[in-house]
This record gives C-alpha cells, sequence and structure tokens, in this order.
C-alpha cells in the first residue's frame, strides 16, 4: 500500500468487468481494483481525482477490451515483498492467450514447492488485467479463485479465446495449486 507522503490521484475506468479503480501516488500506477474485490479500496477524501497521469493505461485498456491489444506496456510502481514481485513478474510474462499454473509459476521461480505462497502473491496482485493473473489456473486445469469475482475472471479468459479447463464452469470454484 501507499504511505500517506503522497498525494493519491484516482479515477474511475468504465469497462466490460465493471467499475475500475485505478490510482497511486505521485502520477504513479499502483493499483487497479475490481468493484466486487475483497481487497478493493475506497476512495478517501484526501485522494485528488485526475485522470491525466492514467490516460496511457486508460487508452490500453480500450484497445484490450476492444481485442486490438495482447500485451501492456506501461511503467508502473509496484509495492511488495520481492518475492510478490518475482511472482507479478512472472504473471505480467504470461502471453495473451495463454496460461499457467501456479506450480508452473512456483517452478519458473526455481522453487517447486512454493505453489501456495505463488497463489497468495497472485491473490495480492495490484494491477490485475494489466499483470494478468486472470491467466493462472489450477493445476487440473480447473478455475480458482479470483480476486474481480469468477464471472470476471470467465469473462477475461473468454476475451483471450481461452478454454477454462474441462469440467469448469462459472457455477464452480476450485482451490488446487
Amino acid at each position: 500500500m501507499t504511505s500517506n507522503t503522497e498525494i493519491i490521484t484516482y479515477c474511475s475506468y468504465e469497462s466490460p468487468v465493471g467499475s475500475l479503480l485505478i490510482g497511486g501516488q505521485a502520477g504513479a500506477l499502483e493499483f487497479l481494483h475490481f468493484p466486487e474485490s475483497a481487497r478493493r479500496r475506497f476512495v478517501e477524501e484526501t485522494w485528488v481525482e485526475d485522470a491525466t497521469p492514467y490516460r496511457e493505461l486508460i487508452a490500453q485498456l480500450d484497445a484490450y477490451f476492444a481485442g486490438e491489444l495482447k500485451e501492456f506496456s506501461l511503467n508502473w510502481q509496484l509495492i511488495g515483498t520481492d518475492f510478490q514481485k518475482s511472482v507479478w513478474e512472472q504473471l505480467a510474462a504470461i502471453p495473451f492467450g495463454e496460461t499457467r499454473s501456479y506450480g508452473d509459476i512456483a517452478t519458473a521461480l526455481g522453487n517447486p514447492g512454493a505453489s501456495r505462497a505463488v497463489g497468495l502473491a497472485n491473490n495480492a496482485n495490484p494491477l490485475p488485467i494489466v499483470i494478468p493473473c486472470h491467466r493462472v489456473i489450477g493445476a487440473n486445469g480447473a478455475l480458482v479463485g479470483f480476486g474481480g469475482g469468477l464471472e470476471t475472471k470467465i469473462w477475461l479468459l473468454e476475451h483471450e479465446g481461452i478454454a477454462y479447463g474441462p469440467g469448469a464452469s462459472k457455477d464452480q470454484m476450485a482451490f488446487s495449486f
């Protein structure tokens, strides 16, 4: 999270998956939150509404949702532990239209036994969609929890042409890492 030394600017972005809250300090992109996320932030009295610092993100989100962008190219300020940042780097490297399991990411980090820790870091991703945590699925191909809600995850996977596993449905929630 951000400290209270800098003013947080923010804006809302109306997307096909709901109104997204975008913000950060000193014009840096630090967070993007879904309306239904348990980790979402709420606009505080001291925040300043200003979309100017986020124009490039908004343009890229428009292109992504229009099916014209497959990889985000932005500067962001990630706040987290070194381990979380290493997981988020792995997430950012998952190509459009592909998925990885928690185990795949743990193995890529050189620690195949860290699937659960990868899951926790994935859940703490401050920039979903941009850092595509929706592309992470269970080892058996099943859907797993998603901060924006399972319906949102399904929408994003379908938008990218990703089949979300045998037996997976909008009514299913699996938690196998």
